[in-house]
């Protein structure tokens, strides 16, 4: 597609969301500040976060290691070719997809956060990936982690619930170069957004005892995003909104 037709494109699919948000914020009675917009990069080109990034986004999310650490490098360059105000050290990435622990260290390298962490040994992997890298100058700060909550109880679909949760943060909260930010969740396929919102917002209210700073709840896509805002989501992950359906499968 035409660059100038491309970036016309994205920049009126992120109008209609940002109005779209701004309308669940005011329906919940929440203020739209308190609410994050994360575009969803995956799966499409470094040009089109450049495109965002014009717009005013300055937080992506991707979920596959391989494509994600190409398209930070890549999302870089384009900035600084262009000369574009901040440039890449305004970019937080966040890792949203599920992790295998020997990713954990290239992670570590370029994520301001993780929003899919469900094992004890993922995040004893992410402490020493994300201490080496403090260590060596590779981040500015701890690696902020969210844990994902399974609605469900399907292991295949990820995420923990009941005591698992609990001394998973626990441990994260003890880790070493780490953050515990707070929890992440999908809703199980075919299930009714308002009551898996419901149910996770009654799992974050249960986590903020014992760890009141975990204040981030990231819940909410294209489909979804104003039940998501009405149960307390502070991030809302939107892709195929912004950006498209049609994959680049390139990486």
């Amino acid at each position: 597609m035409d660059p100038a037709r491309r970036a016309s494109q994205v920049a009126s699919a992120l109008a209609e969301v940002r109005a779209r948000l701004d309308r669940a914020c005011d329906d919940a009675g929440r203020d739209r500040a308190d609410v994050q917009l994360l575009p969803v990069t995956k799966f499409f080109p470094a040009s089109d976060a450049a495109i965002l990034y014009g717009l005013g986004c300055r937080e992506f999310g991707e979920s596959r290691e391989q494509e994600a650490t190409a398209k930070v490098a890549e999302l870089a360059d384009l900035l600084a070719s262009a000369g574009t105000g901040e440039g890449a050290d305004a970019v937080r990435w966040h890792m949203i997809g599920s992790l295998q622990r020997n990713k954990a260290r290239a992670v570590a390298r370029w994520a301001h956060a993780i929003h899919s962490v469900d094992s004890v040994r993922l995040v004893d992997a992410l402490s020493r990936a994300a201490s080496a890298a403090l260590a060596e100058g590779e981040r500015p700060e701890p690696l902020r982690v969210l844990l994902q909550v399974s609605l469900d109880g399907d292991p295949a679909r990820g995420g923990v619930r009941g005591h698992e949760l609990t001394e998973l943060a626990a441990r994260t909260e003890d880790a070493d170069g780490l953050e515990l930010a707070g929890l992440m969740a999908v809703p199980p396929l075919g299930a009714d957004p308002e009551r898996a919102f419901e149910a996770l917002a009654g799992v974050h209210r249960d986590l903020l005892r014992e760890h009141p700073r975990a204040t981030a709840l990231s819940a909410g896509m294209t489909g979804d995003l104003e039940a998501a805002v009405r149960y307390g989501s502070t991030c809302v992950r939107v892709g195929t909104a912004l950006l498209g359906s049609r994959p680049i499968t390139s990486y």
